[in-house]
Order: C-alpha cells, then structure tokens, then sequence
C-alpha cells in the first residue's frame, strides 16, 4: 500500500515539477519549497507543499509597491470545497454562524466558540455520523469583541471560563458541561481598549494559562501599524504579551515587540508559551514575514524599530540602536502578509502519529499583496521534540477561486474529542471538520 507521506509527495511533484526540493523526513521524501521558491500566493498553495523562510530569504523593503489588496468575498461556489491531503476529509460542523472567530476545546469535549462582532460565546456538544454538531447553545452575551477563551484552572475540572474582551479580561463560573453560564461574569482586570482595523488598532485579546494555572497570559496587539512607540500613550502595553495572576493583580510584560500576537497557545509538554504574530505592512509583498514562535520571557522582537532580527525598519532609522542585538529572530517565518490568527498544538488520537504534537496554525489572507497569500490552515512539524525547524506545510487550502475571489478565511483551529480538527472561518460563517480514516 503507499503511504500517504508519499502521495503527497507524487502529488507536488506533479504540480510542481523539479522546483521542490526532496528531503529524508522519517524516511520518507517531503517536498520543501526554500529560497525565493518558497515566497507563495494562493496560485501555489496545495495540501503537503512545504516551505522554509530563512533571514537569507528576506528582499530589500520597498522591492515592490504596497498594495491595498482586500479580499473580495462571495459565497462558497458550488463545487468549492477545502482541500486537504490524502487519507483526510473535510465535513461542515457548523454553518449559519455570525462572525465565528476564536475556537476552544472544553476538557469535557465541549467546543467554545466566540462570535465577536455580536459579543456572544457559543458551545456546541457532540457530533452527527456526517460530522455535524448535535447541539448548539448560546453560553454568554453581552460581550465586546469576545476573543480569547481559557479554563481556569487547568486540568479536568475548571471553576471559571475566562474571555478576552476587547478592553477587558472577565471569567464567568463554570461546571463540566455547563452549556449556560451558571452566574454573571466577574471583572478580572483592565486591558487596553482595542476597535477596528485601518486605523483603530488591533482589537483581539487572546487568553491562556500556564501549565500550573499560577499565570495567565493575554496578547495585544498594537494599536497602529508601526508608530514609534516612546513617549506614545496610544502604544502603552500594546504589541506585549502582558502576564497577570489569576486574579488580574500582578501585571508584567512578559515579552514585547510583537506587533499582534493574535493566537496564543501553551505547550502542553515544555510549557513555553508560543504565539501567532502578524507582522507590519507597508514594506512590499514579500517583507516582513509573518511568524509562528515560541516567546522568550522578557523577549524583544523589534517591532517598531526592527523586524527579522536585526533589520532596521526604513521608517524608523537610527532609532534605538541599543535594541538592535537584542531582537530575537522567530522560529518559524511565514509568507508575509498571511495573517496568521490562532493557533494549537496537536494532541489528538486521530490522525497518524506524525502529527502529534504539530502545530496547526490559520491563515486568515493578505489585504497588503498584489496577489493574495494566506487563506489556509498550516502544519508546523514539531518533530516530536516540542521544537521546530522553520518548515511549515499547507495543510488545508481551497478558500480562493481561480479568478482571485474569497470564499472563505480560517480563523481558528481546535481538536474535537475524538481528534477530528475544526477550523472556524469567518468568510463563510462556518466551522469546518477535518477527520482521518483509520
């Protein structure tokens, strides 16, 4: 029988003829896109094509224009459908939902959904033989810009579901299999108020807890594309991922320099935080990239003033020269202007023992492209080692027409108790199931 390793690997062989570069990966040949090769649009993306940036990679800012490319969203045409690698199949979990960003998994199974345009977080519970939620129920309202969702405390049975609002963290107690919340929320702390994009700043809050529940972490991001941030109030604890107790006290910037740290999630072995980061625009197509990192505590990361390490933004030269070797160069650089949101690692029981423990992260699409890039759900192998190489893999793709329209934008991923992956996308208001045959 042929393994689906190496399907996938006849398969973008065949797209892409001798421009993949082969690789022995557990003995088996993978494809991996490098140098200027590896720069993409949505023309190249195919499940199994792999990809590796380096700093080597990066262009000269400004080698093309900046474009204001936006997604020009229609509905899904009628043979659409996401595609995904061989021995994977993709079912609709939800549909008719209204701005589904943030998806997390409840320990009990349940899946927690934030809608942040209308302020309200959904669960859903159980799962028809096609793949579709059993039931639906609206857990709380009332929100602003719900974003991030975390169990508190870790482990089997949380006490409280903690939300990022927009402008606030707040937790609402919770028992296993609550389907409405059992009492009124609880202010837990302060946080700088988000809005809207083009202008009014990045407005999502993710939420997460460390391993032993003694910190949470929430994400910012900031509140322009890149103003200098000294003696500029509008920028005050935004692009940081802050630290508090669990009760709001105790405020820290745990790292900072992170333009927008959208997704965060906790390795559930090494207990690193990681983080999905959209980097800055205005600097060309391909620069700078995206990026998917573990996060140093105290880390500096360079936005304004650097990106990629040690490379000076054209708009800020001779600014803080005393940060420039101190700029930590990501784990994993993306496609520029992918737009990568939320992330997870995989712990499921579902999907071939190569990918326990990979990271699959959604791109939710350029608007600052000439031609668009993103629009997918990414794997980044982790080797089993909690570390990885830069390589990442489109795993899900499908979401842009030939002609350049959007039908779909992936926002969020979480594992279903029986280790199916969902995947929330705001361009057509759905929750995806992506399921492996045994």
């Amino acid at each position: 029988m042929i393994r689906p390793a190496l399907v996938r690997f006849l398969a973008v062989l065949f797209v892409w003829g001798s421009s993949a570069l082969s690789v022995a990966w557990g003995g088996e040949p993978l494809p991996i896109r490098i140098g200027p090769s590896a720069f993409t649009d949505y023309r190249s993306q195919r499940p199994g094509v792999s990809r590796r940036i380096t700093v080597a990679d990066l262009p000269a800012p400004r080698a093309t224009p900046s474009a204001d490319n936006g997604p020009r969203l229609v509905p899904r045409p009628a043979k659409a459908w996401p595609m995904v690698p061989p021995g994977f199949k993709v079912e609709l979990f939800a549909t008719g939902l209204e701005n589904p960003r943030l998806l997390r998994s409840a320990p009990n199974g349940d899946v927690f959904l934030a809608e942040s345009r209308p302020g309200r977080v959904k669960v859903f519970r159980g799962m028809t033989q096609g793949g579709a939620a059993q039931q639906m129920e609206v857990f709380a309202a009332g929100l602003r810009q719900p974003f991030g969702i975390a169990f508190y405390p870790p482990g089997p049975n949380p006490q409280w579901v903690y939300l990022g609002d927009t402008d606030e963290v707040v937790r609402i107690p919770y028992r296993s299999g609550d389907l409405k919340a059992r009492g009124p929320r609880e202010h837990v702390v302060d946080l700088p108020g988000g809005g809207l994009l083009r202008g009014g700043g990045h407005w999502t809050r993710d939420v997460a807890f460390s391993l032993d529940g003694r910190k949470l972490f929430v994400a910012v991001g900031s509140r322009s594309n890149v103003d200098d941030t000294d003696n500029n109030p509008a920028e005050f604890h935004r692009a940081d991922i802050l630290e508090f107790n669990p009760d709001g006290s105790g405020l820290r910037v745990y790292a900072w320099g992170i333009r927008n740290p959208v997704g965060i999630a906790v390795h559930p072995k090494t207990g690193e935080l990681w983080a999905s980061v959209n980097e800055r625009d205005a600097l060309g197509d391909d620069l700078p990239p995206d990026y998917l990192t573990h996060v140093q505590e105290n880390g500096f990361y360079g936005w304004p003033w650097y990106y990629t390490g040690s490379h000076p933004d054209p708009r800020h030269l001779g600014r803080r020269p005393e940060l420039r070797d101190r700029v930590l160069v990501p784990d994993v650089l993306l496609q520029p202007h992918n737009a990568p949101l939320g992330m997870i690692f995989y712990e499921g029981h579902q999907f071939p023992e190569e990918y326990h423990g990979d990271i699959f992260a959604a791109q939710h699409g350029s608007w600052n492209r000439a031609m668009r890039t993103g629009y997918e759900v990414i794997r980044v192998p982790m080797q089993h080692q909690g570390r990885a190489t830069g390589e990442y893999e489109d795993f899900m793709t499908g979401f842009v027409t030939e002609d350049g329209n959007v039908w779909g934008r992936p926002v969020s991923v979480t594992v279903a108790q029986d280790g199916s992956l969902l995947v929330a996308d705001d361009g057509s208001n759905s929750i995806w199931r992506i399921s492996h045959s045994q």
